[in-house]
């Protein structure tokens, strides 16, 4: 079938990306869905830093690829073999498919699937393959490959069963993209890697969309919050949403503040150097941001030792998605858990060069890409 998608030509590309237009927005052919996979419209897609990553060079990634990895959409056909979804389903998008045999499945959340890692690596579908094309300029077939098994800046996408996660009619489109990576990884920093003991309190180092994410959970689990971000509209919104404290990392390191869980979201080595100097002795550092590949920071190892101190890298919060979600779906339904605090903007599918520079900058939490025309597409000042 014909769809709509944006296509990255080329990582590495020179910032502002608004003037040098890595992205195509055009028609490409989609595959019909496989055995064991989904064809799925889809409604909304959020614009996340791990495809600004992509973008920038900062992940190696074969192109053209087409990017977007955080979504949800409704289902439209079913492949052989899926008996327990169905066309009209609403699901979750998740960015690491699970095969559920593999060592990295059977630890729990804790190490990514092994066999999907791979296929993300690769650009293609867990199952093996690419179900992307398009026209070249000399009139071949030229195969567009898959994003993290999602590839959701687009109209459609066909996706394995293992990267969904079904929700009910109740949850609005957002709500459930925001579940698929968001919430996913920063929620399941405090909920999976963190664990923190009632009355803890929980630091939140870095208040982009998985900070404030981590943020929000902690909240909704009863804990005291402090938020840490150099951007005053964050802190601002922080003490919104509920934190006890929301401060810049200077302010944090003059008071001395510990706490037995931080949480780091930015992805950057300094924001983890401050996590390191926020968390109290006996506590626990959680790393759930990603930086640069070659980003390094200083650690003490004698201060490991003599404060007992654990650091736990968390990747896509230590989920178990078909575990994880649901709890997130209940929290938001009792009304403890405002994910639509944390859509920053709406946009159109040929902004995402300009989305991307937003993000670069650090004013947005979560952009989303929505496809329903009844949906308003304007920037949200919120």
């Amino acid at each position: 079938m014909r769809i709509t998608g944006a296509v990255l030509e080329r990582s590495g590309a020179e910032a502002p990306f608004a003037r040098s237009r890595p992205f195509t927005v055009g028609d490409l052919e989609l595959d019909a869905p496989g055995a064991g996979e989904l064809l799925v419209r889809i409604e909304a897609a959020g614009v996340c830093h791990s495809d600004l990553s992509v973008v920038d060079g900062n992940r190696s990634r074969p192109t053209p690829m087409l990017l977007g990895h955080e979504a949800a959409g409704v289902v439209e056909v079913v492949g052989d073999d899926v008996t327990d979804v169905t066309v009209g389903d609403r699901v979750v998008m998740t960015f690491l498919p699970r095969c559920g045999e593999c060592d990295g499945c059977r630890a729990n959340g804790r190490l990514p699937c092994v066999p999907g890692t791979a296929a993300n690596n690769a650009g293609t579908l867990v199952g093996g393959g690419i179900r992307l094309h398009r026209t070249a300029g000399d009139g071949a077939e030229q195969p567009v490959h898959h994003h993290l098994g999602v590839s959701a800046f687009a109209t459609h996408a066909v996706v394995s069963r293992t990267s969904v996660v079904p929700v009910d009619p109740d949850v609005p489109a957002e709500i459930a993209a925001l579940l698929g990576c968001a919430v996913l990884t920063g929620g399941g920093a405090v909920l999976n890697a963190g664990r923190p003991a009632p009355g803890d309190t929980v630091i939140v180092v870095g208040l982009g969309g998985v900070g404030m994410a981590a943020l929000l959970v902690a909240i909704a689990l009863g804990h005291q919050v402090i938020g840490i971000d150099a951007v005053d509209a964050k802190l601002a919104l922080a003490r919104e949403l509920g934190a006890a404290e929301a401060l810049s990392p200077a302010d944090a390191a003059d008071r001395g503040i510990r706490a037995p869980v931080v949480i780091e979201a930015a992805g950057a080595a300094r924001a983890f150097e401050t996590a390191l100097a926020l968390t109290a002795p006996g506590g626990t550092t959680v790393t759930v941001g990603l930086p640069s590949p070659d980003a390094r920071a200083s650690v003490s190892p004698l201060q490991l030792t003599a404060e007992a101190r654990t650091i736990v890298g968390s990747y896509l919060g230590s989920a178990v998605p078909s575990r994880d979600i649901p709890r997130y779906v209940d929290l938001w339904r009792a009304g403890r858990l405002p994910l639509e605090r944390l859509v920053s903007s709406r946009i159109r599918l040929d902004d995402l060069d300009a989305a991307m520079d937003r993000l670069a900058a650090g004013g947005e939490l979560r952009q989303l890409i929505t496809f329903d025309p009844a949906t308003p597409l304007e920037r949200n000042p919120s």
